[in-house]
């Protein structure tokens, strides 16, 4: 049945308007520790300088970042910080940090192993594997909005959004369920068409509405999402590309259609985990993707926005071990032609500047002014 949720609140004085852009009954325990990334096997075209590195806060595990363009021509860089159960939020020029929102709990507010983040407009969306929902709430004061997904999704992860309609959107969450969390053990191959679940949310006046839509994943031995966190879609090229995560069978990004089927593609093997997976785009049709190789340091490889043919790879000079990212290809007063922000050793932020990039890898002009 589809899944109905409203939530009423009042605006804050002075609230600024930006426009913009488990198989188990009980909710997983979160990881107590985590092994260090295994070091690059594929040799990076280009080591390239931090343009910034935020000062590192031990135990906040963060792990995806999304970008907020303010009314100032700044930018926020949201980042969810799992251990800690809160959102960091930092200065896109300067790496500063500005201020935390959010404790433990299960209220509006409140969140458990928060992931995968997106932003639209003055929303964002945040999604919590251990309360297995997406919060909503807006910005820049972080007031709740409302919740959705409660009664669909077991372990999500990682979520997309795309713009079906005035004030609609359609919001994709991965779903990393298993039948033994703790061992890594999957489901039935038959159970994997659950691996994407599909919603339609409405934001109406101060709150949001979201219907369930059902789910996808392909069952066969080449396209199927055995362990999956990452999703990101270009709506030009009728495209999804998935992260699959289980190095059992080649970690990798695979391509499916925007209303499910897997259509037959996977990139070559990554050299660890696939991550972050961001968009960049140059103009209405080209560009490139950016995904991240979990390794050290980071490996992000580049590839072609229409053909997905490989395009380059680079690594910082310090960056390790990332989970998020994302690319903001808007100027700011620091980032001229917009900046690259990445995760860095589970407690930073890291920024590069476009720019940087298109020179080192010989990428479109248009791409970095």
């Amino acid at each position: 049945m589809p899944h109905n949720f409203h939530m009423t609140r009042k605006f804050l004085p002075g609230a600024l308007c930006a426009a913009l852009l488990s198989a188990c009954a009980t909710a997983p325990a979160p990881n107590a520790s985590r092994p260090p990334a295994p070091s690059a096997v594929t040799a990076a075209d280009a080591v390239l300088p931090e343009a910034w590195i935020s000062a590192p806060v031990a135990g906040d595990e963060l792990d995806s970042v999304a970008a907020w363009p303010t009314e100032d021509g700044g930018v926020w860089l949201i980042a969810t910080a799992k251990s800690s159960h809160r959102l960091a939020v930092y200065d896109g020029d300067s790496g500063q940090r500005l201020r935390t929102f959010g404790e433990p709990g299960h209220g509006p507010g409140q969140f458990k192993r928060p992931n995968g983040i997106a932003v639209f407009g003055d929303a964002v969306f945040v999604v919590e594997r251990d309360n297995r929902r997406v919060q909503v709430f807006e910005l820049p004061d972080f007031i709740p909005r409302g919740s959705f997904g409660e009664e669909q999704l077991q372990v999500p992860y990682g979520l997309w959004l795309h713009e079906t309609g005035p004030g609609e959107l359609e919001v994709l969450v991965t779903d990393s369920f298993m039948a033994d969390f703790k061992t890594g053990l999957l489901p039935p191959m038959a159970e994997l068409d659950q691996r994407v679940k599909r919603f339609r949310v409405t934001l109406e006046g101060a709150g949001v509405q979201a219907d369930y839509l059902g789910a996808f994943g392909d069952t066969g031995e080449d396209g199927a999402l055995r362990m999956v966190e990452s999703i990101a879609g270009d709506p030009v090229h009728d495209r999804l590309l998935i992260a699959e995560e289980d190095r059992r069978v080649g970690s990798t990004l695979r391509e499916y259609s925007l209303n499910g089927p897997y259509r037959g593609r996977s990139l070559p093997p990554f050299d660890a985990d696939a991550e972050g997976i961001a968009l960049w785009a140059c103009s209405f049709e080209d560009g490139y993707w950016v995904a991240v190789d979990q390794v050290s340091p980071t490996l992000f490889r580049l590839f072609d926005r229409a053909t997905l043919e490989p395009r380059g790879v680079f690594a910082g000079e310090q960056v390790a071990n990332t989970d998020g990212e994302t690319v903001h290809a808007s100027p700011t007063a620091r980032f001229p032609a917009g900046a690259l922000f990445a995760l860095h050793n589970d407690q930073s932020l890291a920024a590069f500047d476009l720019r940087d990039i298109v020179r080192a890898l010989q990428l479109r002009d248009d791409c970095g002014r």
